[in-house]
């Protein structure tokens, strides 16, 4: 199960019955997962794999393990990071947090209670709904920087095609 997944036992919107009777409830908003390199099972990769998958640095990918916003990564037997699709999966939503401008700190914060467990779920859903009340705001205060130069590059337009008719006469 990835981040992005959740399991209900209870019936809930936007939730599908499998076969066992039980209820999984995916976050509808998000894009599909990648599809991964490697099937379940194999996948093992080096920080260097890693980099060339996702397109962080090595230095990226050791701080956030260094400040708590990746959980502990596997090791192989020479001490040598070993990634696996399931840390795919959390850095591709870390990079969809950052993308919203969520604060590092925040970030960290919201990795903590996915590691304290499903008793959080209250605490993180309160932490995405903030981030994303601060997203439709940059969102509207964006949309209203696109109208002005929409307006901007209209007179230009019409400027330019009046000058042009004035030349030829």
């Amino acid at each position: 199960m990835t981040v992005m997944q959740t399991t209900a036992e209870t019936i809930v919107p936007n939730a599908t019955r499998t076969e066992t009777g039980t209820e999984t409830r995916t976050d509808i908003c998000s894009a599909p997962p990648r599809r991964h390199p490697r099937p379940d099972g194999q996948d093992r990769y080096t920080i260097s794999e890693v980099v060339a998958f996702t397109g962080l640095t090595a230095h990226t990918l050791r701080w956030y393990e260094r400040i708590g916003l990746m959980s502990h990564i596997d090791r192989s037997h020479t001490g040598q990071r070993r990634y696996s699709n399931r840390d795919l999966d959390w850095l591709d939503f870390v990079g969809k947090l950052r993308l919203t401008g969520m604060p590092v700190a925040d970030m960290v914060r919201y990795a903590e209670l996915v590691r304290e467990g499903e008793n959080t779920y209250l605490d993180r859903r309160e932490l995405l709904e903030s981030t994303r009340r601060d997203v439709l705001t940059r969102i509207a205060e964006l949309q209203d920087t696109l109208a002005v130069l929409d307006r901007k590059i209209s007179f230009y337009g019409d400027a330019g095609r009046a000058g042009e008719t004035e030349g030829t006469r």
